[in-house]
């Protein structure tokens, strides 16, 4: 059965995109038809999303010397937007060519990825709020502070080494601003390019620097991977004798510098409403093939349960155990990641998440549909038997359909857990709601009216399934009333 559920997802979304991304056709081949980016387009000006022409496009510098790396390789550039602290699963896992996200050739990195020669040199500053500038001057008096640092990077190391500092560690740099001007923390450790965006006359420097304040910027590379590490690094020589990283600098950096900021909650659904409609198509895929499979798995392992083989039952029992008592995060990142890294089998984003929909969803509707099974009375089998039906007979036409009736609601409320949690496939960069809400709070600025918008339409759309499966309810038991 699960395999039946690989091949078919699979076989459904082979050749859809989420993120703008495509598999590569090779990965060991010397002539590169597809280059594959693996980035956080959060970090402006290195790499970000900005509205071009009508339509989303990741920029920045970091974009810039890519496609030249590209077009060196005579390649096609094909980027796959993510978590930051999720760039070195999916290199290590062959899912991503390189990456590039402002990365700092650490020695812990080295041990699990080659690097380019640096590109970049930044140093890192300390941003707080405007009326806290005068309270930091020194790095003495971050000490027990709340600091804020992006999770997997150069300065949650720095922050680190803080005595006694309260850090909070987010995959995200305008998560990280948003937790400042609330007051959830005091201070953020951030790169001077990175944070020249977000100063204004609200958030600013402070005039305490970490010691280690020069970082530089390399491109991460599969391990081993000597022929594309020499042909980057073949770019990166021709770029910096050039002055052309310069250049590309100043340019993100202007381009950056005309994020809006200005707009009220429908200013910004109206404005950006084609990032959300996008969301809504990938969301309800995702929930669709998620039910659909999640009912099939889940009906079939309920029937296992209740078989009298042992070995069978056990198995049955074991699946619906393991799933229900593991987070659905961990599912995704065991499929997305972990597939890849063991048996070399790489899903798409959206394969991965409807994969992890489908079998989380079937453990719970398992359990609902053998509650259901077991609730009609014994009475009912024996009967059909006595007139002379086959066992699947039996239960196909007399049993499933009173068990169906019976359990209605409490299918309908996992459906609707279904739309929500999937939320969570965000994180690998599917391009949903979510995903389009992070993208638009990055663009606007606005660390809350992006999320209110996407609360709206996930109401709209459990209310509306709510809705409907209450008339499905009422018709069924209109039939009993006769």
């Amino acid at each position: 059965m699960i395999v039946f559920l690989l091949s078919t997802v699979i076989l459904l979304t082979t050749g859809l995109q989420t993120t703008e991304t495509v598999s590569a056709e090779s990965e060991t081949k010397k002539v590169y038809k597809e280059l594959i980016l693996g980035t956080s387009a959060e970090f402006a000006p290195y790499e970000f999303h900005k509205t071009i022409d009508g339509k989303d496009q990741i920029v920045g510098f970091d974009i810039a010397i890519a496609e030249e790396i590209a077009k060196d390789l005579g390649a096609k550039l094909v980027i796959e937007d993510m978590g930051f602290d999720s760039l070195l699963s999916a290199l290590q896992s062959g899912r991503v060519d390189f990456v590039i996200s402002g990365l700092t050739p650490t020695e812990e990195r080295l041990k699990s990825i080659d690097f380019s020669d640096n590109y970049y040199v930044a140093h890192q500053v300390i941003v707080v709020r405007a009326e806290d500038q005068a309270k930091y001057p020194t790095m003495k008096e971050l000490e027990g502070e709340k600091i804020g640092v992006q999770k997997g990077s150069i300065q949650e190391e720095i922050g680190m080494t803080i005595p006694n500092a309260d850090l909070t560690s987010l995959d995200k740099i305008p998560d990280l601003i948003l937790q400042l001007e609330t007051n959830r923390i005091n201070a953020i450790i951030v790169e001077d390019t990175v944070a020249e965006g977000y100063l204004d006359s609200e958030i600013v420097l402070a005039d305490a620097e970490p010691e280690d304040a020069e970082s530089l910027a390399a491109i991460g590379i599969q391990k081993g991977n000597t022929e594309l590490l020499n042909a980057v690094n073949d770019t990166l020589t021709r770029l910096k004798s050039n002055g052309d990283i310069e250049r590309m600098v100043k340019e993100a950096s202007l381009l950056a510098a005309g994020k809006e900021k200005s707009g009220n909650i429908l200013d910004v659904a109206w404005k950006y409403r084609s990032y959300y409609i996008q969301g809504i198509g990938y969301t309800l895929l995702l929930s669709a093939l998620g039910v659909l499979f999640g009912f099939i798995i889940g009906l079939f392992i309920s029937l296992l349960r209740m078989t009298n083989i042992g070995i069978v039952k056990w198995l049955g029992t074991a699946y619906v155990e393991v799933l229900r008592g593991t987070p659905m995060l961990v599912q995704l990142m065991i499929i997305h990641y972990g597939m890849a890294l063991t048996f070399g089998i790489n899903f798409s984003p959206l394969q991965s998440g409807i994969i992890t929909l489908s079998i989380n969803s079937s453990a719970y509707l398992a359990e609902i549909f053998r509650a259901g099974i077991q609730g009609v009375d014994r009475g009912q089998m024996e009967a059909a038997r006595s007139l002379g039906m086959k066992r699947g007979t039996a239960m196909r036409h007399i049993i499933l359909p009173q068990a169906f009736k019976a359990v209605l609601p409490a299918i309908g409320n996992e459906f609707i857990t279904i739309i929500k949690e999937s939320s969570i496939i965000s994180v690998i960069g599917m391009a949903d709601i979510m995903y389009q809400a992070g993208v638009v709070k990055n663009i606007t600025y606005k660390g809350l009216s992006p999320f209110i918008i996407a609360a709206a339409i996930y109401f709209v759309m459990t209310f509306a399934l709510s809705k409907l499966l209450s008339v499905v309810e009422r018709k069924l038991s209109a039939s009993d009333n006769r």
